[in-house]
C-alpha cells in the first residue's frame, strides 16, 4: 500500500466512509487528496494531522491553507 492512501486512511478515515451510492465515493476522494495536498504545503511545520485539526480551529491558518488553490 502506498503511502499516500495510508495517510488519507489515518488522517481523514477514508476506510471507515459511509458514501457508497453513485459516484459520491469517488468524488470524496477526490476532494481528500485535494484537502491532503493543500495541507502538505501548508506554511507551517507539523504532521498533516496537526494541520487539519489547526485549520478547523483556526479561520487564519485555514484562509493561508485555502489561499493556495
Amino acid at each position: 500500500m502506498s503511502s499516500l492512501y495510508w495517510v488519507l486512511d489515518v488522517t481523514f478515515g477514508e476506510d471507515d466512509g459511509r458514501i457508497r451510492a453513485g459516484f459520491g465515493a469517488e468524488n470524496f476522494a477526490v476532494i481528500r487528496q485535494i484537502a491532503l495536498n493543500l495541507l502538505k504545503c501548508a506554511p507551517s511545520k507539523g504532521s498533516v494531522n496537526k494541520k487539519l485539526l489547526r485549520a478547523a480551529w483556526n479561520d487564519d491558518f485555514r484562509a493561508k491553507v485555502l489561499s493556495r488553490l
